[in-house]
């Protein structure tokens, strides 16, 4: 992966990125305020032979460059350490003294300067004035010839002791910043992981790849869906009513040698919005001046008369076990060329029916009484009906919910179509989310038109009242426009 599609993983997990700051920050404050302070005691030491001359003066001071580094060993030593908790009284151990002492020596000179850290600071002075008496002493000692004579090495206290007025730990900017990076580290981590062990379909390139299906839309999610789902009315501006023309356009010329005019919308699983987009798909193709026929053909789960507001008692159910025409229960939709035919009643053996003569027998006839025909399915994960329609028509169209389809079952439904050589005429990526840039595009070239009454039956009277009619004989109206229909055998 780029870099750019790093930053748009990063971007889209930002809620990772918070919690493992703030509890990051949390930790270090936590810590911070639980730590005990310390204070820091300083001297130095300033190391030089006593011989005379500019020579020796010169061959003296290279011999300290290099003898002042064994110092350190010695300012830790475990006989310093003893000697100053034999002559001062801290209520310290010899190795908890030693634990105290810390020595540098002064890059590219002669001097050694000694640290102790103390959570007491009168304690880390006492402890550093009898470090550096200590040490002049110790080092006397040990640079003193066996035969007599003076040491061959000075050392004197040129700085301090002396002790910090604040103290050098906790730091409370330095454990924030720290803690703040060390968040933001570990959350772009873990989005990363996330990302890599999340399989649900998170943008369309992933939708193509998995099914090897070209993409025809991406209808984008619209908060107003649920209680307005057909783009008609007021939703026939949304930008959601444009995504679906734009499908209309795509699925059009997908294959413009051999035109679909029969095509099953299913999904990998329920609740994709497979329904809702068959509906308006239909819808979209009327609106272009398209004879359309509408079958719900999901016998177990119907919907499209409940969206659509029609009658679901009689319909295709009906037709296939010859109890009625389907020119006697088909229903005109609106003031559109949009012919509906619903499941009708439910029956025990769906797959069976819906892959019978009369079903192939009713496709035949609906090829030559309207110009396309969509037809509603059922999921291909759930039950074999999807894929019994499908192969019946000239294609299929996959529909996948953008951040809820696994990847792992959008593959499985796309190899269960080409198991039995379905023409998988595209996929579409439902509810996805579209980049500001595009929504306010479509905002700036969007044409608002004033409100028409509204001509679809909504409720349960008005669609009783049009099977009504087509049962006592304003049907004939119907029949004139399907007229092929009749001619399906009983």
């Amino acid at each position: 992966m780029d870099v750019r599609t790093n930053l748009r993983l990063i971007r889209r997990n930002w809620w990772i990125l918070v919690i493992t700051v703030m509890i990051a920050l949390g930790v270090s404050a936590l810590v911070t305020v639980r730590t005990e302070p310390r204070y820091e005691a300083t001297a130095t030491f300033f190391v030089t032979t006593p011989g005379k001359g500019v020579n020796e003066a010169y061959q003296g001071n290279f011999l300290m460059q290099q003898r002042v580094k064994s110092y350190i060993d010695l300012m830790r030593s475990d006989r310093l350490a003893q000697g100053v908790v034999s002559k001062v009284s801290l209520g310290l151990t010899a190795d908890q003294v030693q634990r105290r002492i810390k020595a540098e020596v002064v890059p590219d000179t002669v001097l050694l300067r000694a640290t102790v850290i103390d959570t007491d600071a009168p304690r880390a002075l006492k402890l550093t004035e009898a470090v550096a008496a200590g040490f002049v002493d110790l080092v006397k000692q040990v640079e003193t010839p066996a035969g007599g004579g003076g040491p061959t090495i000075k050392i004197e206290v040129i700085s301090g002791p002396r002790v910090s007025s604040a103290p050098v730990s906790p730091q409370p900017v330095r454990n924030l910043a720290l803690g703040a990076l060390l968040g933001l580290l570990l959350g772009v981590a873990l989005a990363m992981l996330r990302t890599r062990l999340d399989t649900r379909l998170r943008d369309a390139l992933t939708l193509q790849r998995v099914t090897g299906s070209p993409l025809l839309g991406e209808i984008p999610f619209d908060g107003a869906a649920r209680s307005a789902p057909l783009i008609v009315g007021e939703q026939a501006n949304s930008a959601r009513a444009e995504a679906v023309r734009k499908l209309r356009t795509n699925l059009r010329f997908v294959d413009v040698h051999e035109p679909a005019r029969v095509i099953a919308v299913t999904s990998a699983l329920q609740g994709e919005g497979k329904t809702t987009l068959s509906c308006n798909l239909a819808i979209a193709l009327a609106e272009a001046g398209w004879r359309v026929a509408l079958i719900d053909a999901d016998l177990r789960r119907p919907k499209v008369a409940d969206y659509l507001g029609l009658e679901s008692g009689v319909g295709l159910t009906d037709v296939l076990l010859g109890d009625v025409q389907a020119g006697d229960v088909v229903q005109r939709w609106g003031d559109k060329s949009l012919l509906v035919l619903p499941s009708g009643t439910t029956p025990p053996n769906p797959s069976e029916l819906l892959g019978s003569k009369a079903m192939a027998d009713l496709l035949v006839v609906l090829r030559q009484s309207a110009d396309i025909v969509v037809i509603d399915t059922a999921p291909l994960r759930s039950v074999t009906d999807g894929v019994v329609v499908a192969v019946q028509a000239d294609g299929a169209l996959l529909v996948s919910q953008h951040g809820r389809t696994d990847r792992n079952h959008v593959a499985a439904a796309a190899l269960a179509l080409q198991s039995v050589s379905v023409r998988l005429l595209g996929c579409v990526l439902n509810m996805a989310k579209i980049a500001r840039v595009d929504k306010y595009g479509y905002e700036s070239y969007r044409v608002v038109v004033p409100a028409k009454p509204a001509t679809v039956p909504v409720d349960r009277a008005r669609a009783a009242t049009n099977l009504g009619r087509a049962q006592s004989g304003e049907a004939h109206r119907v029949h004139d426009e399907t007229q092929h229909l009749t001619r399906l055998p009983r």
